[in-house]
């Protein structure tokens, strides 16, 4: 039989007495951590710090600002606090400053070609660290369409044009206002019955042509009186012989652009525009071997029209006026006409002060007639939408390969209104890597929900009428501008330049939209305060380790005007750094949640610009 277990008293007790002091030892500390926990964070944690000082919100708005410091922790802040950034007033002569068209830079230039006169923008080191002023008194523009007859004189305090003008009917001063009567150097009857000139030659109204361009445009009337017909143009001038015509045409609330027909192609890509406008722009288009021509053939849409009224149409009639004689303008008019041959232009029609070509709807006869017309040539492995600071070319851009002498190079575009949802040929046709009609489909959906989603957390772009001047800043298929095209407003629709970015600037054209090209490293070709309302969409991730964003946003704030709103969407860690900065400069901004929850890293900022002028005791600004 096995032994029975036997314990002793003393094993007794000491087992007891183990449980007693274990029970004691753990109510001990239990109570210890209460009150260790009672005294609140442990001093010189930098992280509690940061925990215990976040501020608490409202939610009871839509848009709500956001609270993201307990799940998203900054670095230990270093031994040294970084300077607040400072940006002060620029001095009160720089109230119209285009940093890449300054007059005193331009002439280091060389003047063949007008090279001088265009782009050149200033190195990193003259960067301007300041903020251009608006000229006291500046007031918010009249809204359209009262604003294509009407501009405060405060905001362009310049007569000049109005003098030098004031028997053609282009601007005239009115007591604290400025007022356009639609008048031009050729049509005396206004831009109203001028176009009505050029819609009995050609139809203006079935919605075969929506996109124009207006090279040398004076005040844009022209363009002013075509978007009532639903086309849109881009007027350009360069800065500026007379003061001060693009000004001018922005605050009307017309689109236009500083610009010039130099040594390099225009800002545009190819096939862009249904028509191609000159008034008396002064441009020589029969020199250097017809290259100006050449340029608007490149970026004229196959079968598009090239408008020419002034020297030397009709010279027969006003060659005593135009100072000049009628061997000269009649050897002009010659030289045009062999150009416009040597293109394949086909004039259609001269009446009047009016002449109309009309580039061929593809090259398959083109190609042919090389055999008679030596030049220009046909470019070779050149990329026809290439086009920041692209040198000219004297060759012939060849149209898109047809398989038929009636199909239309690069696909038939439907009429607008059409034209803007349906699939631009550049995508059905597979030639941008990556970019599909479900692509186009999804992404112009998605900005119609993100668009909405904008009018509820800005109230200002949800206001009709409020905006008229509007810039994407990173357009990619103009999605945001479409969401916006039922409203009284245009867009800027930009494609930035960098070299990881597919280039979609000639779909945008294709839906009947407009833009332009841009390194936002650099300025844009425009005056300041030229836009209501900026939208910059993934712009700082892009440019990150490019360029400062201190100099994007100060360029952001050169062409905005006061009380005019930017919607900033990004990486939450660059929207905290766009904060602080956008605070130095007088914007009055929030962060507010992605338009699919909070749990996006992706942000958006939404912020205005306040309003503050140069000071009414300075001198008068420089002319």
């Amino acid at each position: 039989m096995a032994a029975a277990r036997f314990l002793s008293p003393f094993t007794l007790f000491n087992t007891k007495y183990s449980l007693c002091l274990v029970a004691i030892l753990c109510t001990t500390f239990y109570f210890i951590g209460i009150w260790q926990h009672s005294l609140g964070p442990i001093p010189n944690s930098s992280t509690s710090a940061v925990v215990s000082s976040a501020p608490c919100y409202s939610l009871k708005t839509t848009a709500t600002q956001l609270d993201f410091m307990p799940h998203h922790l900054p670095h230990d802040p270093s031994a040294t606090t970084a300077p607040l950034p400072h940006f002060p007033p620029c001095d009160p002569s720089l109230s119209e400053y285009t940093p890449c068209e300054d007059a005193r830079r331009s002439l280091k230039f060389d003047r063949d070609m007008l090279i001088y006169r265009q782009r050149h923008c200033p190195e990193k080191k003259e960067l301007l660290k300041c903020r251009v002023p608006a000229p006291y008194g500046y007031e918010v523009p009249f809204r359209w369409p009262k604003s294509r007859e009407f501009a405060w004189f405060a905001n362009a305090p310049h007569k000049e044009l109005a003098v030098e003008k004031k028997n053609q009917n282009w601007i005239k001063v009115e007591g604290e206002q400025f007022r356009f009567p639609g008048g031009g150097t050729m049509f005396p009857r206004g831009a109203d019955a001028y176009i009505d000139d050029i819609d009995k030659l050609i139809n203006l109204k079935d919605g075969s042509i929506r996109t124009a361009i207006d090279t040398g445009c004076g005040v844009a009337s022209w363009g002013a009186y075509l978007l009532s017909r639903n086309i849109v143009a881009v007027s350009f001038a360069p800065r500026d012989t007379h003061v001060s015509q693009v000004q001018f045409a922005l605050e009307r609330g017309v689109p236009a652009l500083i610009g010039v027909l130099a040594s390099i192609r225009l800002p545009y890509p190819s096939r862009a525009f249904d028509m191609a406008h000159c008034s008396r722009c002064l441009i020589p288009w029969a020199t250097h071997d017809g290259v100006y021509l050449i340029e608007i053939d490149r970026i004229l849409r196959p079968g598009g029209y090239w408008i020419l009224s002034g020297p030397p149409i009709n010279w027969q009639k006003h060659w005593r006026g135009w100072n000049r004689t009628a061997d000269d303008l009649e050897q002009e008019q010659s030289q045009i006409e062999t150009v416009a041959k040597t293109l394949c232009w086909k004039k259609i029609v001269q009446k009047g002060d009016l002449a109309i070509w009309q580039k061929p709807t593809n090259h398959v006869h083109c190609k042919a007639n090389r055999k008679i017309f030596k030049q220009p040539r046909f470019c070779q492995s050149h990329n026809p939408d290439m086009a920041w600071y692209t040198k000219l070319d004297k060759c012939l851009t060849p149209l898109p390969e047809v398989s038929d002498v009636k199909e239309i190079a690069g696909g038939q575009l439907p009429k607008w209104p059409e034209r803007l949802n349906a699939i631009p040929p550049r995508i059905s046709s597979g030639s941008l890597t990556g970019i599909t009609e479900n692509t186009f489909v999804e992404n112009t959906e998605l900005w119609k929900k993100r668009v909405e989603y904008y009018k509820r957390i800005d109230h200002q772009l949800a206001e009709t009428g409020r905006y008229r001047n509007l810039l994407d800043m990173n357009a990619y298929l103009g999605g945001f501008a479409s969401a916006l095209v039922n409203d009284p407003l245009w867009v800027m629709n930009v494609v930035p330049v960098e070299a990881d970015q597919i280039n979609t600037l000639g779909v945008i054209y294709e839906r009947g939209l407009i833009g332009t090209y841009q390194n936002w490293c650099e300025a844009m070709s425009t005056y300041p305060r030229t836009y209501d309302f900026i939208h910059a969409d993934s712009i700082f991730s892009l440019y990150k380790d490019r360029c400062g964003m201190e100099d994007i946003l100060l360029e952001m704030d050169r062409i905005l005007r006061p009380q005019g709103s930017v919607i900033i969407r990004d990486d939450v860690d660059e929207l905290l750094k766009i904060k602080k900065i956008i605070d130095a400069m007088q914007w009055e901004g929030r962060i507010v949640d992605h338009e699919q929850g909070p749990l996006e890293r992706e942000k958006i900022l939404v912020a205005v610009k306040q309003y503050w002028t140069a000071s009414p005791l300075t001198p008068k600004q420089d002319q």
